[in-house]
Order: C-alpha cells, then structure tokens, then sequence
C-alpha cells in the first residue's frame, strides 16, 4: 500500500510540473533576444474606423507578445496620431507582458484630424530623446514604427529625416494603398524589410516578419550594415567596449563568386574563398567605421572583434552588397498633375553618360503615341495637351554614350474637369421659404450639394445640408432661419466644383432676394 502511494506521488508531481499545452510558446529567438526602445506611432485619427483602431491594436498586442520587457529588455511606448497627439504609456510603464496587453485592450481612439506632425514632434523632442524625462536610454537602439491608414499623413518627410539622422530606425505600416512615394521615403533602407502594405483584415500575415525586422535592429549582440553606396558601407554596433581600455578590430573582404557568406555572431569567421582581408581599428568609444574603396555590386564579409584585457566578446559578422552603377532614369516621378498636362521629373541626371532622354507617352489602353526627346542635363518635362480624367502610360528612356539604354515606365493619371456652377438664385415665398434654382455642368456631374445655414442673431452653428441628383435644377427650402446663407456646389467623380452662395432676405412683401457670390 505505502509503494503504491509513492508512485501515485510521483504520478501527481510529474502532472503538477508538466507545462500547460495551452500555452503559446514564444517564437524561437525572441525571448530575451534583444534591448531597446519600440515607439508605435498609431493613426487614431477620425479617418480611422473604431473596427480599424481595434484591429491595430489587436496586431500590435499579437507583436509584442513575445519580447521580455523591462529595464534590461525591450521597452514599448504608444503615441497616438489625432488633433491632439497623446503619449498613451511611455517606456518605464509597462514592465510585464500583462499589463501592456491590459494597456492596448483598453486603448480608446483619439478621432479629428491626422496630425502627424506634430506627434512627430512629440516623438523627437521628448519620447525619443535619450537622457529625457521618460525618454530613451542612451546608447540603445531606438525604433519608431508608424502604423498608419495612409490618409492624408501630412508633411513628414523632413520631420522622418531628423529622426533618422539622429539614429532612430523608422518602419511604417499602411493599411490604405495610397502615397506610395512618401511613405517609401520616409523608412529606413532597406525599403522592402521596413515598409508593409496590409489590408487591415490581412495584418496578422506580416506579424512575423515586422517582428522579424525589428528584432534585427535591437538584437542585443549585433552589428549592422548601413548607407551602402557603389563604394562604400557603414558599420555601425552596440558599442560594448565603452567604460573599458581596448579597441574595436574591423577585418573585410570581398566574397568571391559562388563563396559561402552570411551573417552570424560566432567566432568563425564566414568563407572568403582566400581573399584578402582589408584591416581597419577603431577606439573603444566608436560605435561605426566607414569602409571605403569598396567595388560596385560586389559581395562583402566584414567581421568585428572587441577586444579588451578586461574581458571577452564574440566576433560579429555580417554580409552585405555594394550597390551596382546607377544607369539613369532609376527613378521617375509625377508633379503639377492638371486637367490637360503633368510635369515629368527623372533622376539621377549623368550627362557624362547619356546623350538624350526619349519619352513616350498614350493614353491607356490604346490611345495615339506621342513622343517627345529632351537634352542630357533636363531632369523634366512637361507634357501637355492631354485628355482629362485619363490615365497615360509614360515611359522616359536614357540613351546612354556607351550604346545601352535604360528606361522605365509609369502611370500617369490627369485630373478630372470640374465645371463651377455658372448661376444660383433665391427668390423669398412666404416668410421663411426660398425657391433655389441654379444652372451647372452636364459634363461629368454626380449631382448637387445644398448647404444652408443661418447668420445674424440666428442660433450658432445651425446648419443643414442636402445631397440632389445631377438632373435637379431646383428646389424649394423652408423653415429657413432669418439671413439663410445657402450654398450649391456641383459634385464631379473625384472632387466637389465650385459652388456659389446667396443670402435670403425675409421682407415683408416676400418679393425682395439678396445675391452674393
């Protein structure tokens, strides 16, 4: 009896000890993998839908899941984009994947206008700066991840650019399709790890390669590669050695083809295939070294080693490629886009390289070819005499000295005509009723947009608006309050034309009408 009590002890501690199957182990390689600070940049803004809000949310609580958070960890903060932008919890709140998921569960949205810019000011002046009052802790990585519906974002750029100057890694998540080149502008190289295009139901596919990326940012032991040019590279590491005596050895080599190469934090340096190390030291302050003389389109290893009497460390590695000779037009962009021309820019201009550009342009899907051919040194043209509300197919090639030639294409679109409405009249019937009639555009025309609204000692804010078909050229308004200002504006396909405004007078003879344009 005793024996079989023991064994059923056993049984019982064994079934006490064994982890739950319930739970969700964390990716391999994310536990405890890394240090430093991730601010979520998120548009709560009132083009954002309360389904949309509670969607990001739940991406970000499903991303940060498995990161260790605290002191020594990884530490998150939340500011949301609105009117007003608000810092939600900063680094030092939340120390326990408990409480930040309680956190994000309760977040509520912000709504008004999207204004990003100000948060990005926000960010650099106050969350992101190192040694700040609940700001960033010197020496870690820094990561700003803008989640963002793609709606108007604003004049970021320059703002994104300070960021990134002062060492901040940028990523952006859109769930809209839109402003494709500022967005692309605004990330930190490279653009296809650090910029995502999601349907807001679909954003769980791209979960684990965000995560994926932002790991190799604030991987605790690392080194990186950054500003990458035909001839040169950038290192840049955690710097390690900083309070001790040592040096920084940097040893790189060109990786031949078909040679083994990757990047790794071992202390066996990846295949050269032979080659011979180029040797560079930095003191133990330095954090980057800038590798120079480099070849283009060529594959490198580079391997770091701290080294110091005081104590030990791994050899880094990391594999990179120089970037190939840029044969011009690598890029092509659209400005001053009108109802019947859009000016055409392309870059980077080489008149040491090339002879002439030749531009092509039709009208989608099978209008006439017309074609135009530009000097060496113009980087734009503009094209005129186009068809509104039409997309173009436009294609600008270099026609380079050596006999190549290098072109590329894109689509072009032209701005709807939107006819202002040519006539509106008010004529008074009764004591506060006004018969509208106006004269518009069949052209393109949607319909008609009333607005009316009182002035004077009338209530404030007392406004009423109305949607007509594009066939109405009148209709009769009542219960006006005294001095109805009433507004009619055309509506096209892409925008609103421009309407005209009268005000009704209420005289006692009912015959007299005020107009005002």
């Amino acid at each position: 009896m005793e024996k079989l009590m023991s064994v059923m002890w056993m049984l019982l501690c064994l079934l006490l000890l064994r982890p739950s199957a319930a739970q969700n182990p964390a990716p391999e390689g994310v536990l405890n993998c890394c240090e430093g600070d991730v601010l979520f940049l998120l548009d709560s803004s009132g083009s954002v839908s309360s389904y949309e809000h509670s969607r990001m949310l739940a991406f970000l609580s499903e991303l940060l899941l498995p990161f260790s958070l605290g002191e020594d960890q990884v530490r998150v903060g939340l500011l949301q984009v609105g009117t007003k932008p608000r810092l939600e919890f900063g680094f030092d709140t939340h120390t326990s994947q408990s409480s930040l998921q309680g956190a994000l569960k309760n977040t509520k949205p912000l709504r008004g206008d999207t204004n990003t810019v100000e948060a990005l000011r926000m960010a650099k002046e106050w969350v992101l700066r190192p040694g700040a009052a609940d700001g960033t802790r010197a020496g870690l990585p820094r990561v700003l991840v803008w989640l963002t519906d793609g709606v108007k974002p604003g004049d970021v750029i320059g703002p994104m650019a300070e960021l990134r100057e002062e060492g901040v890694a940028v990523l952006v998540v859109s769930t809209g399709h839109g402003n494709y080149l500022v967005l692309r502008e605004v990330v930190t190289p490279p653009v296809e790890d650090h910029l995502y295009f999601v349907d807001i139901d679909d954003m769980s596919i791209i979960t684990e390669d965000l995560r994926n990326a932002i790991i190799e940012i604030i991987r605790a032991e690392r080194i990186n590669v950054r500003d990458v040019s035909t001839n040169a590279a950038t290192l840049q590491w955690r710097p390690v050695l900083t309070g001790l005596n040592g040096y920084y050895e940097i040893r790189f080599a060109q990786v031949p083809t078909g040679g083994a190469g990757g990047g790794g934090t071992g202390g066996t340096s990846p295949s050269t295939g032979g080659s011979q190390h180029q040797r560079l030291t930095q003191s133990a302050d330095s954090s980057t070294a800038r590798l120079t003389g480099l070849k283009p389109d060529t594959t490198y290893t580079a391997m770091l080693t701290p080294e110091s009497n005081e104590q030990a460390f791994n050899t880094l590695s990391v594999t990179f490629t120089t970037k190939p000779e840029v044969m011009s037009p690598a890029t092509v962009t659209i400005s001053d886009s009108g109802p019947t021309s859009v000016r055409l820019g392309w870059g980077p201009v080489q008149p040491d390289k090339v002879i002439s550009y030749y531009i092509e342009y039709s009208a989608l899907p099978r209008g006439k070819l017309h074609a135009v051919t530009v000097g060496r040194t113009q980087n734009s043209t503009l094209l005129r005499d186009l068809q509104p509300d039409t997309t173009y197919l436009v294609t600008v090639t270099a026609r380079h000295a050596s006999g190549k030639e290098k072109a590329m294409s894109v689509k072009v679109c032209t701005q709807e005509v939107t006819p202002a409405l040519s006539d509106l009249q008010l004529t008074t019937v009764g004591s506060d009723s006004v018969q509208v009639d106006w004269k518009g555009s069949d052209a393109g025309l949607r319909g008609y947009w009333l607005t009316w609204e009182g002035q004077q000692n009338s209530i404030p804010g007392q406004r009423s608006s109305l949607y007509l078909p594009p066939d109405s050229l009148s209709t009769r308004l009542s219960h006006l309050p005294p001095s109805a200002r009433v507004c009619v504006s055309p509506i096209y396909r892409t925008a609103r034309g421009e309407g005209l405004c009268c005000t009704a007078q209420f005289h006692s003879d009912a015959l007299a009408y005020g107009y005002q344009s």
